[in-house]
């Protein structure tokens, strides 16, 4: 596992030990930033479910200017910020431990929008439907924000989900990735 392309190109990432999280491969990850991206002209992002950090990190080297990347287990959290450093992006992140509608709810307080949101909950999880109104109903985030979902390839997420819109759905062996734009119905200009 390593960090593809940007300023960190070529930086191993740990992995978290144990069975308990399912990084994303490099394979999935090319295809994913070539959908999203391939670059950010800045932005800010949310890692939720992060793992090893992994999505997140990639975002970062590829131009996207702060991240905050969460994750309930302990080790993970350690595993995020060993991978950080070694990929010299520790000063445009923050690492919380928290369960991810809690830590919603604390992001929201902080009044913080996000354009780009990585959700890759264990795959046992089938609640990403409720986390992505969770987060419109906080407004966390920003007009065209990207949302992707990776999850099990035999569970399908509806084609809207609040504001949330279908931009692409993609399989890849027993992944699937599901990426939403969201646009707010109520948005006139710029905020």
């Amino acid at each position: 596992m390593r960090v593809i392309s940007g300023t960190a190109r070529g930086r191993i990432l740990k992995a978290v030990p144990g069975t308990g999280t399912r990084p994303t491969t490099d394979k999935v990850k090319e295809a994913i930033f070539s959908m999203i991206g391939p670059y950010f002209d800045g932005g800010s992002g949310l890692d939720l479910f992060a793992g090893t950090g992994g999505l997140g990190i990639e975002a970062l080297s590829r131009g996207l200017d702060r991240a905050i990347f969460i994750d309930m287990e302990s080790t993970s959290i350690q595993v995020i910020q060993e991978n950080l450093q070694a990929t010299k992006l520790t000063e445009k992140a923050e690492v919380y431990r928290n369960e991810a509608l809690r830590a919603l709810k604390v992001l929201a307080r902080r009044e913080l929008r996000f354009d780009l949101v990585f959700l890759d909950p264990p795959y046992r999880l089938k609640s990403v439907d409720d986390i992505l109104l969770q987060m419109q109903e906080l407004k966390l985030l920003q007009n065209d924000a990207i949302v992707l979902v990776e999850h099990e390839a035999v569970h399908t997420y509806a084609e809207s989900i609040g504001e949330c819109r279908l931009r692409k759905h993609a399989v890849y062996g027993d992944t699937a990735i599901t990426i939403y734009d969201f646009i707010r119905n109520d948005f006139i200009g710029g905020e």
